[in-house]
Formats: structure tokens, C-alpha cells, sequence
């Protein structure tokens, strides 16, 4: 290793424990001569120098420190020249990457030095003297020398790489320390070396890619400089990280595994690497597909004020489970202040019978990294301030922040309300995953060999200023854009799509206003990078002094070609300085505004600039925009129409289920939620009432259809039934065989399938249940001790098939504290899946619920098995409950 210059020295084995023992040898050296606070850094500094070199070269490690003049030199020493050092971007929430950025911030110089067989890096504390030298920096951060190759990782969203390389970092110097502790969790040594020296090439390679890019860029395409020769240790270091997150989930490690974002982004950028070095094309993180929980297209900054600005009820919780931000929807939602909810914990919001199970899936998720509910709609109750439950779908997605922690975004959508919110209306960020149902990017048109790609993002407009798109491109544009639109869940997550993809290939910056049905105008999406929008909101009214381009392309004008900041138009408008406001903050040097006109009505409009730097737009830019704006104008007005018949009908359901009974010795509990994919409300009902003879009537039915003629018959035969079930007083089967006769009656005869069922008390806490079955799905009967079977007597034909047959009916005992389940098929049913599975699947949760209260009986049914259904689900549940 050679000699250490200055002063007493000691070298100490390649061992964890040196890190431990190098700070004994600062402290017995400075102690006497130099004051407590300086030998606690010079401590704090060394050690972490010492574990650097432990961890990263696994070589003896020379410390050399000494006091002179009030300045403390300190030097430490490897015997690993070839490899430089790699300072990371620093987080204040982060473990690792600590050392170089305290020496950074601590000392008041510092620098290394590189030998023919060692390497030195030194630092001093204190005032400049005689003996003291000039900072130089780290040198170099490239390990290895050699041949190297290029590799392209395009799209790479920036904050999302610095987490996982974090975590990355943090799950290998764990390994390394467990291995060094005799417990190497079945890692063979030498792969353990490989993974620790390739990960180092990885997070150098892309800090000195990163270097060139603008630091506020959020998405950026890195052309890294990699050996050519790591191919192996690249196979190596998947094999380590994934054993390293097996043992994680097992909490064998301290480490939290990787979160779904995390995780896909490291097979992505592994799987890039090994591929193009084997002689691979690039393909663009942005076009990967990906889980449901995995990341969006870009991460940016936190930002509060994006919850605050948010049309949907919006709340984000910590790691901690503590709300840092809501908004005024949610908080008028659940009856707070939205300044009270901050700094509660989210239990606040959950009612009593869920807060267990709430706990510990946020734990598990925490522990183990595997997520439950994440991007998943999920319908279940929120708790008022006055107690009150309200049924809401919640959805949730974890975000890696720009500072390294994990934020919980999650939207409380009440289930009589619209759609849900898909990903591009998650306040802060532009989404990109399948969440249960949203989109996932777009795949890029397909084409025999294309030349190689140019990947443009707005870390590298500043230098690229020929704009001018190949005809290939134009039509990859419009495929691309039409794909989105098209598999867009609901309108600002196909605006906000359609707005990344032309800022990333055509535009700067780009614009959406609509009108909605009362005139009025709202900027609907701005998409600029690198920051999130502040300009969304209400606009001014359309009024007649407006002559602006806004004005004109809302009158049906366009596409117009603008150059510089657009003219206000003549007279003074609102609306057009608006506009003019917009343009300038942005810098537009030239822009094109094009109508959005479908069925000859405008609903909108499109502007995209470019600023001052770019090229301007041309006629054929003009023309491309025109020829886009058609396929967004229909589906603008295609979604209008889609949320509105949705409501219409949704609302019309909810109205129409009834109130139920409360009966003594009697528990009924019922929940109905809509379906999260489909547009349309279909025909599942339930219903509970006690009869004249003292008996408790529970329905369930499900009519065929899914709209609001499905709704409006499904009214028309609850009523019928409760009717004849008052009047006639007869056994289940032939109250069925009335209905069914009374069908008949109906303009149209319904199709659908329904179980009425009557439960009878005695004085001696015995309870009967006599039911029938038309069509329907057996009731499920579950005892307090968990065991269960399927009430599959008494079935008969559904109703409407026209034919006149006698029916059957059956009868049961109930045991005390049993549950009687009856419910439609969107509980159990699944694309692809045999129904015995889904009634399997149903019988193990209903055991497993047979001792918890009805209530929570219901809501977990609901949550376990309803959030991952295409259809309506209806359910109610009897129990009797004697004193």
C-alpha cells in the first residue's frame, strides 16, 4: 500500500469492524491536543471514508491523522487505484452515499489522489495554513479502464433512478456487512464482489451521463460510456438484488424491499444495459410495460400544492401514515378542515372495524414491499367527523419523490360520483401505469428496421434546434397519440397523454381549453416541462370583444399559425389576455392553436409552442396538428357524453336501492358498488323488508343489461316483487312465479335472475330461512365457526324465459351467530376463470370473516374480492344475533 504521509498511521483489515476501530485510533490520537466537537467530526468523517473503502475496494485501509497549526489533517488510504471514487446525489431522508457528502459538507478541504498502487483521500478541518493544500475534487468517478460501448437508456425518469440506485446501494452494503458477519443468506462471495463493483460502474456511468442535462429535468435519455466487458457481473448483480429483495420481504434484512416502481425500473435498466451491449436497439422506459403499481411516465418534485389544486378528492400520506397534504374536496368530503387533517394520522379517516386491517397492510407493504390495494380502485367505507360512513372507491399509488422519500397519493372518490380519476389526474406527476383499468403508455408504431431512434426530451431541446419531423415520424405521432386517446380511461388522462407525447416529440409546451355545456371555458391540461402547471383552471367567458387566437379557434377558426407572444386581439377581453399571459410566461416564440370541433360543435381547443430557442412551426406542423385535433375533438366529445350517461344512471341506482330494516335479534348489512371499468350501470339490486306476518324478506337480483334501461327495469321489478311479496304472503317459490307472470306485463320483458328468500324468528331463538332461486347464485350460508356450504336447493329457470313451470323452493335452519350471504355475480365472477373458482375464493374469505361484525363481514368481502371486478356488485347478509 505503501507509505502514509504525515503523521501516525495505522492500518486495519478489510473488515466491517474497522470503521469502528479507526475512529478509537482518531480519538486517542486528537483527544489531547485538539477540541471534543472537531475530534467528533474528524471521527464521523474517517469512519465513513473507512467504510467507503471497505465496502468498495476490499483492501487494507491506512489511516493517517494529525493535528498542526489548529488545522486537523486526516488522510485514508486503499489499495485499489483503478477504482475512482462515485458521489452520489444526496437526499436528507437517505441511508446511503453519506461519506463523500459529509467530507463535502464538514471539511474544509478536501480531494483525492491516485497512485500506481494505492489511492488517498484526505480532508482537513480548520483555518488555512502553511501546511494546508487547496481542494481538488474526487478525481475521476470511472472504475474500471478499458474498451467501452455505448448504451442508450431514453426516458429515463431522473428522480426514480436516483431512489433505486439509493436502494440499490442500501440493499448491497447490507448484504456485504451480513456476508462479512458470517451470514452470506446463500450469496456466493466472489457474485457478491461482481454485484458491489458493477452497481459502482452503473451509478458512475450515469452521473457523469447526468452531468449533462439540466438539473431540473425530470425525464432525461443518458447515453452511458459502460465497459464493455461487465456483462457477467451485470448477470451477477440481478442474481444478488434479487435475493437481496427475497430477503428483505422476509425481513432478514433491515433494508425495506423495493416498492413495484422501484423494482421495475431496475430490471428495465439492467435488462437495457446487458441487451445493448449485446448488440440490442434502446427501447424507451416510456413505452415498457409495466405492473399495476409501477411507476409513472415522470416523477417531479413534491409539490403540495398540486393535492390543494386537484378537482378530486385528494389526500398523501408519509411513510410515517401521516396526511402532509389535502385538499378542500377531500376535507369537505369527510367533514374536516383541510389545515386539520394535516398532521393526523390517516387512521382518522378509516373507520374503527378497519383500522387493524389498515395497519397492518401499511406495515406489510412497508416490511415487505409487496402492495395490496396500490393502483387498485377499492371500494370501502371513509369515516365523517360525525361518525357517519360514507361508501368511497379509494385509490392509491406510491410515488418516489424527488427527495428520496415515498409519498402515498390517494383519491377518495365517492361511489355515486363519476369515473375515478385515472393516472394523469394524480396531482404532481403524469401517470403511466395500468391502474386497475388506466392506461398504460402506448407502444410505439411498429416498423420494419427504423433508423435509430431520436429521443427528444426537454433536457436536450436546448441543443437540438432542427424540429423538423420525417414523414415516418409524423404518422408515428398521430398512431401514438390515437392510441392513447383511444385506451384512455376517462378525459384528463387522455388530454394529459396526448399532451406528454407532443412535448416530448413536436412542442415545448402544450395547452387543452374546453367549453363545457354552459359555455364556460376551463384550461383543462397544461403540459410544460420541467415543472407541474400552475395556469390549469376556470377561464374567462367567451364574450363577443374577444378576437384573440384562443377566441377565433373557439369560434371554429384554424388551425392558426402564430409567431411571437399572440396579439390580444382588438378591444380588451379577459379571455385573450389570459391567453396572452399563458404564451408569455412560457416563452412562446411560435405556436399553433387548432379548434377541437366534433358532430360540428367546438369543445375546445389545442395550442402547442415552441420557445424562443426552437425552431419555428412550419405550414406542415400546422397541418399535422389539424389532422390530430380530429381524433381528439371525438374523443373529447365521446368522454363528455360517456361521464354524463354514467351519472345519469349511477346516481339513478343509488337512489333506487332501499333503506333497511332494523329488527331485533336480527342483523342485515348491504353494499352495492359500481363497476370501475365499464361506463354503464347495470341492473344488480338488492333489497330487505319485514312482511306483514312478521317475517324478513332479503332479495338479491341482477338484470340483464348494463344501462339505464337495465337500472330502470331493475326499479320496476324490485317494486313488483315487494308488492306481490306484501299482498300474497306465499312461500318464496311461488312469490318467484308471480313475479315472473307479472313480467310478462312489462313492455319490454326483462331477462334477469333474482333469489327471494324469508327469515322466520321463534321465541325458542330458532331461526328458519325458506328461500327460492331464480337463476341466481346459491346463497352462501357460513357458521360463527367458520365452516360453509352452498344453499343450492330450490333453484329454478331465471326469470323472462317465457316459460310457465312450476318452481321450487327450500328450506334451512340458521344457526345463532351464522351469516346468510346472497350477492351478485360481480363478486365473484372473473374474465378467464372458471366460476367454481370464484366460488371457492368466496367460501375461504367468508370463513375466514365468520366471527368479525356483519358490517366488517361486508366491507371485507367488498375489499378483498371487489376491487379487481369489471362488474356491479350487490350483496346483503342476514345474521341472527340472539341476546
Amino acid at each position: 500500500m505503501g507509505e502514509l504521509e504525515g503523521g501516525p498511521q495505522r492500518t486495519f483489515p478489510a473488515l466491517p469492524e474497522s470503521a469502528a476501530h479507526a475512529r478509537e485510533f482518531v480519538r486517542d490520537r486528537l483527544a489531547a491536543s485538539v477540541a471534543s466537537d472537531v475530534v467528533c467530526t474528524v471521527e464521523l468523517l474517517v469512519s465513513e471514508l473507512v467504510t467507503n473503502a471497505v465496502l468498495h475496494t476490499r483492501t487494507e485501509v491506512g489511516v493517517s491523522v494529525r493535528s498542526e497549526d489548529g488545522t486537523v489533517h486526516a488522510q485514508v488510504v486503499d489499495g485499489e487505484p483503478r477504482r475512482g471514487l462515485v458521489p452520489r446525489r444526496r437526499h436528507p431522508y437517505t441511508d446511503t452515499g453519506r461519506g463523500l457528502y459529509l467530507v463535502e459538507r464538514l471539511a474544509s478541504r478536501y480531494g483525492a489522489e491516485t497512485g500506481r498502487k494505492s489511492k488517498t483521500v484526505w480532508f482537513e478541518l480548520g483555518p488555512p495554513g502553511p501546511s494546508t493544500r487547496a481542494s481538488t475534487g474526487w478525481g475521476p468517478a470511472f472504475p474500471f479502464p478499458g474498451d467501452r460501448r455505448s448504451v442508450t437508456l431514453a426516458d429515463l425518469p431522473w428522480a426514480l433512478c436516483m431512489a433505486e440506485q439509493q436502494h440499490r446501494h442500501a440493499l448491497l452494503r447490507e448484504l456485504a456487512l451480513a456476508s462479512a458477519a458470517g451470514d452470506p443468506l446463500g450469496i456466493r462471495p466472489d457474485d457478491l464482489e461482481a454485484a458491489h463493483d458493477v452497481s459502482n460502474v452503473i451509478s458512475a456511468c450515469v452521473a457523469a451521463a447526468g452531468e449533462e442535462h439540466p438539473p431540473g429535468a425530470d425525464v432525461r435519455t443518458l447515453t452511458l460510456s459502460v465497459p464493455s466487458h461487465v456483462t457477467p457481473a451485470l448477470l451477477a448483480l440481478r442474481r444478488v438484488l434479487d435475493r437481496a429483495e427475497e430477503a428483505a420481504r422476509l425481513e432478514q434484512l433491515l433494508t425495506r424491499p423495493s416498492l413495484p416502481q422501484l423494482s421495475t425500473l431496475r430490471r428495465w435498466m439492467l435488462d437495457e444495459i446487458i441487451g445493448q451491449l449485446g448488440g440490442g436497439a434502446p427501447t424507451a422506459w416510456t413505452v415498457v410495460p409495466r405492473e399495476p403499481t409501477s411507476s409513472p411516465l415522470e416523477l417531479r418534485p413534491w409539490d403540495s400544492e398540486q393535492i390543494r389544486a386537484s378537482r378530486f378528492p385528494t389526500i398523501a400520506v408519509d411513510d410515517r401514515n401521516q396526511i402532509i397534504a389535502a385538499n378542500e374536496a377531500a376535507a369537505d368530503l369527510v367533514g374536516w378542515g383541510a389545515g386539520e387533517l394535516v398532521g393526523r394520522r390517516l387512521p382518522v379517516l378509516i373507520p374503527e372495524h378497519l383500522r387493524e386491517r389498515h395497519l397492518a397492510a401499511f406495515t406489510s407493504l412497508l416490511l415487505t414491499g409487496r402492495p395490496r390495494i396500490l393502483g387498485r380502485p377499492v371500494p370501502l367505507p371513509a369515516l365523517h367527523r360525525d361518525g357517519r360512513q360514507l361508501p368511497i372507491r379509494l385509490l392509491i399509488q406510491a410515488q418516489e419523490m424527488s427527495d428520496g422519500r415515498t409519498i402515498f397519493v390517494a383519491q377518495l372518490v365517492p361511489r355515486t360520483a363519476a369515473p375515478e380519476p385515472s393516472t394523469g389526474e394524480w396531482p404532481g406527476e403524469l401517470k403511466g401505469g395500468r391502474e386497475a383499468g388506466l392506461l398504460e403508455p402506448p407502444e410505439p408504431l411498429p416498423a420494419p428496421e427504423p433508423p435509430s431512434p431520436r429521443f427528444r426530451e426537454p433536457g436536450k431541446r436546448a441543443r437540438e434546434h432542427d424540429r423538423s419531423m420525417s414523414e415516418l415520424e409524423r404518422l408515428s405521432l398521430l398512431a401514438e397519440s390515437g392510441r392513447a386517446v383511444s385506451a384512455a380511461q376517462d378525459l384528463p388522462q387522455a388530454l394529459r397523454h396526448v399532451g406528454l407525447l407532443l412535448t416530448r416529440r413536436l412542442a415545448d409546451w402544450c395547452a387543452v381549453d374546453l367549453v363545457d355545456e354552459h359555455d364556460e371555458v376551463k384550461r383543462a391540461v397544461v403540459v410544460h416541462p420541467p415543472g407541474p402547471s400552475a395556469y390549469e383552471g376556470t377561464l374567462p367567458s367567451l364574450s363577443s370583444p374577444a378576437r384573440g387566437p384562443l377566441a377565433r379557434a373557439l369560434r371554429g377558426a384554424g388551425p392558426l399559425l402564430l409567431t411571437g407572444t399572440p396579439p390580444m386581439g382588438q378591444g380588451e377581453s379577459p379571455l385573450d389576455a389570459r391567453y396572452a399571459e399563458l404564451s408569455e410566461r412560457l416563452g412562446v416564440s411560435s405556436a399553433v392553436v387548432a379548434p377541437l370541433q366534433a358532430h360540428r360543435e367546438i369543445v375546445g381547443a389545442l395550442t402547442v409552442g415552441r420557445v424562443a430557442r426552437e425552431q419555428p412551426f412550419t405550414q406542415d406542423d400546422v397541418v399535422l396538428v389539424g389532422e390530430l385535433v380530429r381524433g381528439l375533438a371525438l374523443q373529447v366529445a365521446n368522454m363528455r357524453r360517456f361521464t354524463r350517461l354514467r351519472n345519469i344512471a349511477e346516481h339513478l341506482q343509488h337512489s333506487l336501492l332501499p333503506r333497511l330494516p332494523e329488527i331485533e335479534d336480527l342483523r342485515l348489512s348491504a353494499r352495492y358498488a359500481p363497476s370501475t371499468i365499464t361506463t354503464q350501470v347495470g341492473g344488480d339490486w338488492y333489497d330487505g323488508f319485514v312482511l306483514p306476518d312478521g317475517g324478513t324478506a332479503v332479495v338479491i337480483g341482477d338484470v340483464t343489461g348494463s344501462d339505464i334501461d337495465a337500472t330502470a327495469t331493475m326499479s320496476r321489478l324490485s317494486s313488483m316483487l315487494r308488492g306481490i311479496s306484501v299482498v300474497c304472503q306465499e312461500p318464496p317459490e311461488e312469490v318467484l312465479r308471480h313475479l315472473d307472470m307479472a313480467n310478462r306485463t312489462l313492455v319490454q320483458e326483462a331477462t334477469g335472475t333474482c333469489v327471494y328468500a324469508v327469515v322466520h324468528g321463534s321465541g325458542a331463538g330458532r331461526w328458519e330461512l325458506s328461500y327460492a332461486s331464480a337463476g341466481h347464485l346459491p346463497p352462501l350460508l357460513t357458521t360463527r365457526n367458520g365452516e360453509t356450504r352452498y344453499l343450492e336447493e330450490g333453484g329454478g329457470l331465471m326469470l323472462g324465459t317465457g316459460f310457465d313451470l312450476p318452481r321450487s323452493g327450500a328450506r334451512t335452519l340458521l344457526p345463532a351467530h351464522s351469516t346468510m350471504l346472497l350477492y351478485t355475480d360481480g363478486l365473484i365472477e372473473r374474465r378467464g376463470q372458471p366460476l367454481d373458482r370464484g366460488l371457492d375464493r368466496l367460501r375461504e374469505h367468508a370463513a375466514a370473516l365468520s366471527r368479525a361484525p356483519l358490517e366488517v363481514f361486508c366491507d371485507e368481502l367488498l375489499i378483498r374480492l371487489g376491487s379487481d371486478s369489471d362488474d356491479d356488485i350487490a350483496l346483503i347478509a342476514v345474521r341472527p344475533t340472539p341476546p
